[in-house]
């Protein structure tokens, strides 16, 4: 073997070592960025961030990609990051992308395209995707109880998956409350699908409901802990996604670091839990 690929091996060993170590040595605080083109056209909005994530104790950052993707200043805004040891994700969303053919097929693409970026910037390369995937959006999945989407879905995950940690990239899903409703079945298979999910508890409060602060935590640690029961009820295989859970600043405004710090605090000690995430950054 030739020095070049030597050192190829090797840079890849590290990478694959790197990802195994990032899940497992902290709890997530993820922070959702939608308007990276907004940011990438603003000269302070790197730094901005990053100040904004030491503040708030962001470890991880999720970067709406597609738009983006030839940017030549993405690669910069990746390295701001780096420097502060944060773990960026590249973040794909679709309505329709469970669906097998082209809606799928293009998320795939688009995954590709991140795994191509990557080759061509070693340095300041992305280290996960993240997955925001909606069929419930459409009018033939909605109401209560209608899963029809969810094994197409449960497909395109695991294709997605495999395309991911064979380029040694993490890979973690925003799904919705829908999700855990369904039987013991269907529950094993989506948990069963990806290392990572992340559970959108929203709706609980808002500013404008008359509640306490007091009572708002109290309500998000008893949902919290009722949805996390849920999700693995009658589960033992070790092998499950953790899941992290993601809460949105309509919903507590000014409150969110506090209601971010209580879901570590509820659920820190419960083994399936991955951490929590803030939807979103400059929306």
């Amino acid at each position: 073997m030739d020095r070049t690929a030597l050192g190829s091996v090797i840079l890849r060993a590290f990478l694959l070592l790197s990802v195994n170590a990032w899940a497992q040595d902290q709890l997530v605080h993820g922070l959702w960025v939608w308007k990276t083109p907004a940011l990438l056209a603003n000269p302070h909005g790197a730094d901005t961030l990053r100040e904004f994530c030491r503040i708030e104790l962001i470890n991880e950052v999720y970067f709406s990609f597609s738009r983006v993707s030839k940017d030549p200043q993405l690669a910069s805004l990746v390295h701001a990051l780096h420097k502060s040891s944060i773990h960026v994700e590249a973040l794909l969303s679709s309505n329709d992308a469970d669906e097998p053919g082209p809606h799928r097929e293009k998320l795939l693409n688009e995954l590709r395209d991140v795994i191509e970026f990557n080759r061509s910037h070693t340095r300041d390369h992305f280290d996960g995707i993240h997955l925001d995937i909606e069929p419930q959006q459409r009018p033939e999945n909605k109401g209560p109880g209608n899963l029809n989407f969810l094994p197409g879905l449960v497909d395109t995950y695991r294709s997605a998956r495999y395309l991911a940690e064979s380029a040694h990239l993490t890979i973690n899903a925003d799904i919705q409350i829908k999700l855990l409703k369904g039987d013991l079945v269907q529950r094993r298979s989506l948990l069963s699908s990806l290392p990572r999910l992340t559970l959108m508890l929203y709706e609980l409060s808002s500013p404008s409901d008359g509640q306490s602060p007091e009572q708002k935590e109290g309500k998000l640690r008893r949902e919290s802990e009722k949805f996390m029961g849920i999700a693995y009820q009658g589960l033992a295989d070790p092998k499950l996604a953790k899941m992290a859970i993601g809460l949105r600043t309509p919903d507590y405004d000014q409150l969110m670091a506090t209601m971010l710090k209580t879901v570590d605090d509820t659920l820190r000690s419960n083994p399936h839990y991955l951490g929590w995430g803030w939807h979103s950054y400059n929306n």
